[in-house]
């Protein structure tokens, strides 16, 4: 294909913060081979050349608008963006979260798939009527069935195929390099070799329910390993509250917190079983970085995390520290054959529905996708 006859993809992100410098390089690596060139922008966030490294785009463009310039009418950023969509033969725009699908649609006549990474987003009238005055060029992406059915919900009126799933994923064999041994990990952390680790990785936030993971932890510790610990990555402002409940519980000489760990992914090995007590998880992308981990999961059965662990791990009812307890006393007792045929179930459904391999083809499957961008 000659230069002039290139199409572009626009890829329109909010910022690189948490989980969504991933997002960016997940969505740009679906046109790997393809011919099509992908030109990330960012609406927030400093320039920064490791973050574009890391968004595998054939280019990586930075607004750097604070989150105070982007209130209300953001005619600043509709002005630029409709200059760098001028400047390419962009056959649409990939845009994620709210904001920028606002701006996207607002600042260019591109058609827009926009991408939703939570739950609730078109509950607001005015968002409703946004999304219903641009329903000819916009077509919508929830990370998890359990977002796309919430989207559904809250525009009745679209047509089933215009809000579809597209999960998250994970480059399988590059985190797997990155996250280092189980001995390792114990090291760098500052945990015993030889304790009984169950852990836990997320913001200390009402949404992710710690406070059901110590009632549930030290329900559990009676049927538990003698050496047994509860280890917390994250921080967050329930901090003090939670550092004062696993006291009540008795238990606040097995809990560690161990704050903000930079690329906590790295150390999952470190854990002999993975816990995740959300409150209506989105996705859980902490889920497939314990599968790649090879490390037994125990979630809540509701919104996308159900999707992800069920068939490979336990589930058990929001809020339900009893049977939560009773989860981590059944994965306590497993031996090492089952641990092992444990991770390769999760290796395998992986490989199967979370890897970039496996949403690439369903993302050029998408009848949003196929009317846009017929490849060649």
């Amino acid at each position: 294909m000659t230069r002039s006859a290139e199409r572009h993809v626009l890829q329109f992100c909010h910022g690189y913060d948490g989980p969504f410098l991933d997002c960016a390089r997940q969505y740009a690596s679906l046109f790997a081979g393809t011919g099509y060139r992908v030109t990330t922008v960012f609406l927030t966030g400093a320039a920064d050349s490791e973050v574009a490294a890391a968004c595998a785009s054939d280019e990586v463009l930075f607004m750097e608008y604070s989150s105070k310039a982007i209130r209300g009418l953001k005619l600043g950023a509709i002005g630029d963006l409709r200059k760098i969509a001028a400047s390419r033969n962009f056959s649409f725009c990939i845009a994620h979260r709210f904001k920028p699908i606002y701006i996207a649609l607002l600042g260019t006549s591109l058609p827009v798939i926009g991408v939703h990474h939570a739950f609730g987003d078109y509950k607001r009238g005015s968002r409703k009527l946004f999304a219903h005055i641009f329903r000819k060029r916009l077509s919508l992406l929830g990370v998890s069935d359990a977002v796309r059915d919430d989207m559904r919900r809250c525009l009745p009126k679209w047509p089933a195929a215009r809000i579809q799933t597209l999960y998250n994923r994970i480059d399988v064999s590059a985190l797997q390099m990155s996250q280092v041994s189980a001995r390792e990990a114990r090291e760098t952390l500052g945990l015993s070799a030889d304790a009984f680790i169950v852990g836990n990785v997320g913001r200390l936030h009402p949404d992710k329910d710690q406070a059901t993971l110590l009632h549930g932890f030290a329900a559990a510790l009676p049927g538990l390993p003698a050496n047994s610990q509860l280890v917390i990555l994250g921080k967050g402002r329930l901090e003090d509250d939670l550092k004062a409940l696993a006291r009540e519980l008795g238990v606040g000489d097995r809990v560690l917190f161990l704050g903000q760990v930079p690329d906590a992914r790295n150390y999952f090995r470190a854990f002999d079983v993975f816990a995740l007590s959300s409150d209506h998880e989105p996705f859980g992308m902490v889920l497939l970085e314990a599968m790649a981990a090879g490390v037994p999961l125990l979630a809540t059965a509701c919104g996308g995390a159900k999707e992800v662990v069920e068939g490979v791990g336990i589930l058990f009812p929001l809020g339900d520290a009893e049977h939560l307890a009773q989860g981590l006393k059944h994965l306590a007792g497993m031996d090492e054959q089952q641990r092992r045929q444990c991770a390769e179930m999760m290796f395998d459904r992986l490989r199967e529905r979370f890897s970039d391999r496996a949403v690439r083809d369903t993302f050029w499957h998408l009848p949003q996708v196929t009317d846009l961008a017929p490849r060649g």
